[in-house]
């Protein structure tokens, strides 16, 4: 991996790292704003969860805070470690490669027999190619391996940043399973409780704002701090690797020249080895000037350091005379003074050599400094003193720099004496001297030699040379450079060119100033506004977390504001209820009891008539009651097994008679699919749909029908072939016959039914074989149809679609909104289509419970008797309306009777005269023939076939005469004398068709069975219940006492009245003479509540008095355990208080004003067992 590679891919990292911090502290603020986005308030069990979902998100975050700031923390500690560890990787790198370099060499010295000149002559064999190649080869691998372990680090380190955050999401859940049970606690707390708890919550959410700003502080200036700490690291490391740079390529150099000047002295000693066997170890010599010079000609590529080479013999004082007459020339004296440039050097300038003991003249010269030849060495300073440690030493001995012959460049000579017998290595400087018989010099011309060397790295040439010549530190010698420049850094390295004696170094430094260090500008300014960046994040999500917790703090506290109008709302509901009801009470009792008195026609009319409208306004009560209990979330539904079909009876009870006085089709079909008994709350349903069908009663006035469909939600999901007759009709609205009629069940023209629930969610998966089951239930209507504009707003609560004053049709606007509201309560969902003077379908679903079989045989138990009579008989319908005669024959098949259809009477005629001799007519009791398929022309046939049927006694098997029934919408007295005193029917059945209508009409027909009023046999049970039964009615207010006294008294009762709570306590205390007692909530000085806790405390004394025997059960009127029943008389029906009630002690409550139904089932529990 290449270093462009690697930052690249750590680039990349570094971004996903930015985009996951920033992600966290989205997340942070978002579940902050999601604590407050809920706009809507609740209350009661609403405003407990969100209490307690606010604790746990709460404390959760906090958590989650913490272990996220951690793994952040330990994320950088991390990206730090990997940093330093790379550099400490380089540090170590280098290290082994010099302990490596070191080794290696030693190796060589101790098991390869070689010294350590061969070492550097070997070398020296390397070219400074192969050396950057290996030394590049070496870098580039170690460069890969540390890249690839950063690279495996921050992978290592992205991996423990997701595992962190994703173990730090999961921490709220975590916390909130350990904290449940202290949520629960303060779920339970009181109101002021709550309220110290969010002042607490609020005072933390301030310190913890306190605290993320400290952080905040802490993290920009940890960056700043940080940045400037990586600056001042990377620049520590770029001057380092300037150093070890500038370093290695002086040692380099300085390696070079002093290999090379190695090799050069070797071979200026084996030429010193060659003149003392050729020219003093043979007689006469092999060697003269000629010979030398040719020789040192040809071999001067192997002395590349040297300018020339010299020959100097050594002659005494005695030996001058001959060795100058021998030679032809007189020894020169080297001069000391400037005579070293070119144009001086001429031997005829040199005087003659002074006397003295011994002289060195030059014999032998390389070309190159033939002009020394004559020239005594011992005549010069430095060259006689060279002389002389070279012959008393026996190596090679360099002079101090000085300015050579010729070429006036500094350069130094290299003296090796010649001896005229092999020496041992250990001999004595004595022999040494003795043994000598001349000098081989060799001269170095320094500046020349050492721009030679650099100019072979001319490529490279980045840096400074300078050599000198330390011997003396204090004087240093310079041998080679210019002036030196302050550019930065200064390397040096030593120089050992075999003498001992003399000290050399190389100085080397840039040519250049360092650049300014970008890497290191670029890494922390980088990290500095990466660090700035993410503060300006940071202190953005601050602001904004503060800014939510500021709005959910002002939430809070208009929530509680809000809790508090709810609350005063709910009391101003229960008093205007209360207030509302209790004038209502004694309205509707007073002329119940009116009404109960002998009235004539006209004050019986106008009694009834106020006691219904009474009647309407309890209903509007009701209404708004059930709304406001929707609103608060008080509503709470039972889960009771009843009979659907029976509910939706009752239904057509309430709305027959305005259906008959419009003229319009009312009817129920109910599938076969649809079980007889369900689980769920029958009033609720049962609201619904009279909210329904009361709607389209009065939207539809004037023609056409209401019809209700119930079915299985999955039925509609049934190919074709497998639904019912009614089901397959409603798919599609098209006319029929030639009247230009629809198939529908008056034949007007109605809105595709199904468009009202195509939406619905039921229909992308119904599970099946549950215990749950999901109705479908469809009403659909003739009528005006809502406007497109009102369609949005039709479920909205005391919204009409025409608002105006002069609006056509009146009522409150709440039924659809409390029947939206139902249907979700019961799990289900509701839809409508309309259309304009065509009509409206109104849709919904609810989910109930499948009853169990005991609950079958019960309901079927208490169904009419008359029903089994009716089982097994045949009758035939008559219908045009295939839709009609459908849910004429749904009814009849409720009695058992299986049903024909015919769609005319001319169809019914054929038919019956072609099987009035078969079989197929056994058992036909009846024929049911609809208002809109009599013809009379038909009729006198039809009704002479039937006589002559029933002389013939082709169906008389069943013992029931053949009876024929009118089927009609209205019908006046006029019209119904008219066809029975032609006989041309037996009766006329007024629809709605209702089960016990049909019973009834089919009993009176026949003779079976004996009817007896419903009302009568309750009004009789109840009258049993309380006869001579001792009541006490508690109320403030005298004219519910007379309303109740009057309604109690009704049924037998012996009622005592009085006006306190006071007054109730002390006529209650035991032993008494009361079987049971009514009281009102609302009363001054000691109200319902207070008096029943005090009756009960009283009876609860009373009871441990008998258990100890303090008292007799004589004493006590043969009662062991006093318990007596107190009802509540409340026009307060809101849930909250009945549970009061129950908490109190009472036993039951009764709404005002008295229903009889509901006061025989409150009375039933205490008297029925008597």
């Amino acid at each position: 991996m290449t270093f462009s590679k690697m930052c690249g891919f750590t680039l990349k990292l570094w971004d996903l790292y930015l985009k996951i911090f920033k992600w966290v502290l989205v997340r942070m603020s978002s579940n902050c704003k999601n604590c407050s986005a809920n706009g809507k308030l609740c209350s009661s069990i609403k405003q407990k969860k969100a209490w307690e979902s606010f604790h746990r998100t709460a404390d959760g975050r906090k958590w989650k805070r913490v272990v996220v700031f951690l793994w952040l923390m330990v994320a950088v500690g991390g990206f730090f470690w990997v940093l330093t560890s790379s550099n400490g990787g380089n540090s170590k790198w280098r290290k082994k490669i010099s302990v490596s370099s070191d080794f290696k060499a030693k190796v060589l010295l101790e098991y390869c027999n070689v010294s350590k000149e061969e070492f550097h002559a070997l070398d020296a064999l390397f070219t400074e190619r192969d050396r950057n190649e290996l030394q590049m080869t070496e870098f580039h691998d170690h460069t890969t391996y540390n890249c690839d372990s950063i690279s495996f680090g921050l992978v290592k380190i992205c991996l423990w940043i997701l595992v962190g955050l994703i173990i730090s999401f999961n921490v709220p859940k975590v916390y909130e399973k350990f904290s449940s049970q202290k949520h629960e606690i303060i779920q339970e707390a009181p109101c002021a409780q709550q309220t110290q708890l969010l002042q607490q919550s609020q005072s933390s959410s301030r310190s913890t704002g306190k605290w993320r700003k400290k952080m905040f502080i802490v993290f920009v200036l940890a960056g700043v701090v940080f940045s400037i700490w990586l600056f001042l690291y990377l620049r520590e490391d770029i001057v380092l690797r300037r150093k070890e740079t500038l370093g290695s390529m002086c040692d380099e150099r300085a390696r070079m020249l002093q290999d090379q000047f190695n090799v050069s002295m070797n071979h200026v000693h084996a030429l010193a080895l060659l003149v003392s066997t050729f020219h003093h170890g043979k007689q006469p010599s092999a060697i003269d000037q000629k010979t030398f010079e040719d020789y040192t000609e040809r071999t001067a590529f192997e002395r590349p350091l040297t300018s020339g080479v010299a020959y100097a013999l050594r002659v005494r004082h005695l030996e001058r005379e001959k060795f100058e007459q021998q030679q032809g020339w007189a020894i020169k004296k080297m001069e000391t003074e400037d005579q070293t440039l070119a144009q001086d050097c001429n031997l005829e300038n040199f005087s003659t050599s002074p006397v003295q003991e011994e002289y060195a003249p030059v014999i032998f010269s390389q070309k190159t400094v033939s002009h020394i030849v004559s020239i005594d060495m011992m005549s010069g300073k430095e060259d006689r003193e060279n002389i002389l440690r070279a012959r008393a030493s026996g190596k090679g001995v360099l002079t101090s720099p000085f300015k050579l012959l010729k070429s006036n460049h500094l350069g130094v000579v290299l003296t090796f004496a010649v001896y005229n017998t092999h020496l041992p290595p250990d001999a004595m400087p004595e022999q040494r001297i003795n043994a000598t018989v001349g000098y081989l010099g060799a001269s170095y011309d320094v500046p020349s030699l050492v721009a030679k060397l650099l100019h072979q790295l001319a490529s490279k040439q980045t840096i400074v040379v300078n050599v000198y010549d330390t011997t003396n530190k204090l004087a240093p010698i310079k041998m080679y450079g210019t002036d030196e420049i302050a550019t930065g850094l200064l390397h040096i390295s030593n120089l050992d060119f075999g003498d001992p004696t003399r000290k050399h170094e190389m100085h080397c430094r840039f040519k250049h100033k360092p650049p300014p260090p970008w890497q290191a500008i670029t890494a922390s300014v980088g990290v500095l506004v990466i660090t700035l960046l993410l503060g300006h994040i940071f202190h953005a999500a601050i602001n904004r977390i503060a800014k939510v917790e500021r709005g959910y703090r002002e939430m809070m506290e208009l929530k509680h504001l809000a809790e508090a109008a709810d609350v005063a709302k709910s009391q101003f509901l229960a008093t205007v209820s209360h207030e509302i009801r209790t004038p209502m009470n004694g309205v509707l009792g007073m002329l119940q009891m009116l009404i109960d008195t002998n009235l004539d026609a006209r004050q019986l009319d106008y009694a009834q008539t106020a006691h219904a409208s009474g009647k309407d306004l309890i209903s509007l009560i009701n209404k708004v009651l059930d709304q406001a209990k929707i609103e608060s979330g008080r509503l709470e539904l039972e889960a009771v097994p009843f009979d659907l079909r029976a509910v939706l009876d009752k239904v057509l009870l309430l709305f027959s008679g305005i259906s008959q006085e419009q003229g319009l089709e009312l009817a129920v079909y109910v599938s076969d699919q649809v079980p007889e008994v369900v689980i769920g709350d029958q009033e609720r349903f049962g609201q619904i749909i009279t909210n329904l069908v009361g709607n389209s009663i009065k939207f539809t006035q004037d023609k056409g029908h209401i019809f209700v469909s119930v079915h299985l939600a999955n039925e509609v999901m049934l190919p074709l072939d497998m639904r019912d007759e009614v089901l397959r009709q409603s798919l599609t609205i098209v006319r029929v016959g030639s009247n230009a009629s629809y198939n529908t069940l008056s034949g007007f023209r109605a809105v595709d039914r199904w468009r009202s629930c195509e939406n619905f969610k039921i229909f992308s998966g119904i599970p099946e074989e549950t215990e749950k089951i999901k109705l479908l239930v469809t009403v659909e209507d003739t009528g005006a149809g809502i406007p497109l504009e009102a369609q949005s707003r039709i479920f909205t609560p005391f919204m009409q679609a025409d608002s105006s004053t002069s609006r056509k049709y009146g009522g409150t606007g709440i039924g659809l909104s409390i029947s939206k509201r139902l249907v979700e309560l019961m799990d289900g969902e509701i839809g409508f289509v309309s259309e304009l003077n065509i009509g409206s379908t109104f849709s919904f679903t609810v989910t109930l419970t499948k009853a169990e079989a005991n609950y079958l045989e019960s309901m079927r138990l208490q169904c009419d008797q008359a029903v089994p009579e009716f089982r097994g008989l045949k009758a035939l319908v008559v219908d045009e309306r295939r839709v009609r005669a459908w849910v004429t024959g749904y009814h009849l098949k409720r009695l058992g009777i299986s049903v024909d259809i015919t769609f005319s009477m001319e169809s019914a005629y054929s038919y019956l005269s072609c099987y009035s001799k078969s079989s197929v007519l056994e058992n036909l009791a009846m024929v049911l023939i609809d208002q809109d398929s009599w013809d009379k022309d038909i009729c006198f046939r039809f009704h002479n076939l039937l006589k002559t049927i029933k002389q013939n006694g082709s169906i008389n098997n069943s013992g029931i005469p053949l009876k024929i029934f009118l089927l009609a919408t209205c019908t006046s007295s006029s019209e119904r004398k008219e066809l029975k005193l032609d006989r041309l029917v037996d009766n006329v059945i007024t629809k709605p068709l209702r089960l016990s209508a049909l019973a009834f009409t089919f009993q009176e027909a026949t003779g079976f069975g004996k009817t007896e009023h419903n009302t009568r046999a309750k009004s009789s049970t109840l009258r049993t219940l309380l006869r001579a039964k001792q009541i006490l009615v508690v109320d403030d207010t005298s004219v519910n006492r007379r309303v109740a006294e009057g309604a109690l008294k009704k049924y037998g009762a012996v009622v005592t009245c009085v006006e306190g709570g006071k007054v109730a306590v002390g006529l209650l205390k035991p032993p008494h003479k009361f079987d049971a007692c009514f009281m009102d909530l609302q009363m001054p000085g000691m109200d319902g509540f207070e008096a029943t806790r005090e009756i009960r405390s009283l009876e609860s004394e009373y009871n441990e008095k008998i258990d100890s025997g303090e008292v007799s059960v004589d004493m006590s009127e043969n009662l062991v355990h006093w318990h007596t029943p107190i009802l509540a008389m409340t026009a307060d029906v809101i849930q909250a208080t009945n549970e009061e009630c129950m908490k109190c002690g009472m036993d039951d409550y009764v709404s005002k004003p008295f229903d009889e139904g509901q006061l025989y089932s409150a009375v039933a529990r205490f008297f029925g067992t008597e």
